[in-house]
């Protein structure tokens, strides 16, 4: 993408758009994906893409404008952050409402839509576990944390946690991947005449979440971030 922004910025650049616009604007694409998902068939996937590499694109326009104008500000940095929450929310979301088949001619299962919103939110605590670490440290008036002080001094936890990096299972919740996760189920349901390996996602990422959340939350707990 960065190959593609680069070529964006010449015509931006020297315009009155703000980096702090531009991010407003990524942030309401990474949203839309949620009411793009909400189209049936494969279409709907298919918006659901592009509305999230749109925001890619723009996360990557914002901060390359702000870098070459020397507009830094700490505003910036907060709405980047909160476009980053509500994007994985609304792809986790949109996933859960359209497995629940909202305009189909069956009755409307809730329990997909609470699933994907289930997801959601343990993406947003994950991200949330992260960002927490630093708002502690700096009540508690200590400098921000190191790379190192992400250790995990258990051997027992270091290797789970190089384990799951490894298998990189924990991606499929953030918006980008579950995107295109989502592109590809709808292809497959498509092909059966049915929501069932959007359900079966839906699933299980809701699963994938909820033990991320415990698992990354331990991790945090176990280093010496908060020490």
């Amino acid at each position: 993408m960065r190959e593609v922004s680069l070529r964006i910025d010449r015509y931006l650049v020297n315009t009155r758009i703000t980096p702090n616009q531009l991010t407003y604007l990524m942030t309401v694409c990474g949203v839309l994906a949620a009411p793009a998902l909400l189209v049936p068939g494969v279409w709907g996937a298919v918006l659901g893409v592009v509305a999230v590499q749109l925001y890619l694109l723009l996360d990557c326009v914002d901060g390359e404008i702000a870098r070459w104008r020397k507009q830094y500000s700490l505003g910036g940095v907060y709405l980047d952050r909160v476009g980053a929450y509500l994007t994985d929310a609304a792809v986790l979301v949109g996933l859960g409402l359209r497995a629940a088949d909202l305009w189909g001619t069956g009755r409307i299962d809730w329990l997909w839509a609470f699933l994907g919103t289930l997801a959601a939110l343990g993406a947003i605590l994950i991200k949330a576990e992260t960002d927490l670490v630093g708002v502690a440290r700096h009540q508690n008036g200590m400098p921000p944390v190191k790379e190192a002080a992400s250790e995990i001094g258990s051997s027992g936890m270091a290797l789970a946690r190089r384990a799951a990096g490894a298998l990189k299972f924990h991606r499929l919740i953030l918006g980008i991947e579950a995107s295109l996760l989502i592109l590809v189920l709808a292809i497959v349901d498509q092909a059966r005449g049915d929501l069932f390996f959007t359900r079966l996602g839906t699933a299980v990422l809701a699963g994938i979440a909820l033990v991320q959340t415990l698992l990354h939350l331990v991790s945090v707990l176990a280093s010496s971030r908060l020490k």
